[in-house]
Parts: C-alpha cells; sequence; structure tokens
C-alpha cells in the first residue's frame, strides 16, 4: 500500500468507527444537584471561592520536620513570594522543617508579615529554635501548656493556627496522623487547602 492509500484505509476506518459507536443516555436524575438537605453548601462555596481571589490572606504554613534541604529551600521560597505579595504567614515555631523554612522566608520579606504561634513557651523551646525566633516581632506563648506534653500542644498548637487562617499549606507524609489531623479539622473550616505529600 501507498501511503496516500494508508491514509484513506485510516479515514474509512474511523467514518466507520464513529457511526457504529453506540450513544450514552445520562438520566437527569443521576446529575449532581445541591440536595436540600445542606442548605449551606452554595454559600461555602462562594466563601471559599471569595478567599482564593483576596488580594492578601492569612496563609498557614504548617508541616513536617524531617524535610530533605531541597524541600526546605522549596517552601522558604514559596513563604517568601506569599509575603511579597502581601500575604501574612502563620506557623509555629520549628529548629528544622518546614515552620522553619517558612519562618526564614518570611523574615526575608517582611517580618512583619509573619505570626509564629508556639505551642508552649519560647523558654521550653530548644535553643536554635529560640535563636531562629531573634528578630520575630509576632510570637504569640502559651504558658498556660507548659505542663502538657509537646505532642499534645502541637495538636492545640495546628487547630490555633488553622483557626487564624483563610488558607491552610501543609507538607505531610501519608503516616503523619498529627497533620493529617490538622487537615481534616482545616476541612470542617471550610479552609483552603493544599496538600503536599512528601512521600
Amino acid at each position: 500500500m501507498t501511503e496516500e492509500q494508508i491514509n484513506i484505509q485510516l479515514n474509512s476506518d474511523n467514518d466507520a468507527n464513529q457511526t457504529n459507536q453506540p450513544s450514552i443516555m445520562v438520566p437527569m436524575d443521576d446529575m449532581d444537584v445541591v440536595k436540600s438537605d445542606s442548605p449551606h453548601a452554595v454559600d461555602e462555596l462562594a466563601q471559599e471561592l471569595a478567599t482564593i481571589r483576596q488580594s492578601a490572606k492569612k496563609i498557614a504554613i504548617i508541616g513536617s520536620r524531617n524535610l530533605p534541604i531541597t524541600h526546605q529551600q522549596m517552601i522558604e521560597t514559596l513563604s517568601t513570594a506569599l509575603v511579597m505579595q502581601g500575604n501574612t504567614i502563620i506557623t509555629s515555631g520549628g529548629s528544622s522543617g518546614t515552620n522553619a523554612a517558612a519562618i526564614r522566608g518570611a523574615m526575608k520579606a517582611n517580618p512583619e508579615k509573619l505570626r509564629v504561634i508556639l505551642p508552649q513557651t519560647i523558654g521550653q523551646q530548644p535553643s536554635d529554635v529560640q535563636d531562629q525566633l531573634i528578630g520575630v516581632p509576632n510570637i504569640v506563648e502559651h504558658s498556660d501548656r507548659a505542663m502538657m506534653t509537646l505532642a499534645d500542644a502541637s495538636r492545640v498548637c495546628n487547630r490555633e493556627i488553622i483557626d487564624e487562617c483563610n488558607q491552610l499549606i501543609c507538607f505531610l507524609s501519608h503516616t503523619s496522623k498529627t497533620l493529617h489531623n490538622a487537615v481534616q479539622y482545616a476541612e470542617e473550616g471550610h479552609k483552603v487547602i493544599t496538600v503536599f505529600y512528601l512521600d
């Protein structure tokens, strides 16, 4: 067969397939509709769209402490860029990983646009975290959680951070139970959520 004959054969096969393909009927009853028993669904969607369109938002960045340096650099760059666009970054203390990178990035752009909420007090943080927090103007401490375990205080802290934000950006692995709980809490609060899985 010549190239022209092959093209004619292919075109005629396509025409035959199109005419022999059955059509699919979709009943209107199966279409997605807003149920009358969920009256707030439209309002919640409108609220989320309005949040996305805001020019300046409060964006929470939380996540794993165990990050390779390349991921930390990416988070630092993201944090810097978000602050330069006029957003406020809300995070917690951390000697390494997500929170530390978010703090470094925001401090480069504008320290006034950074809010650090600690699970307990500055004095209970490791010395390298205390050093990193030098010069951060907006730090929230919780002496009332001084007797809690760090894990319990961190869970409460994540919820406080999420309550204050419009949008959550979370870096986690599939096994990070505390961070998964934080994401679920943000979903229940109808926050705009971006999740990056590291595994």
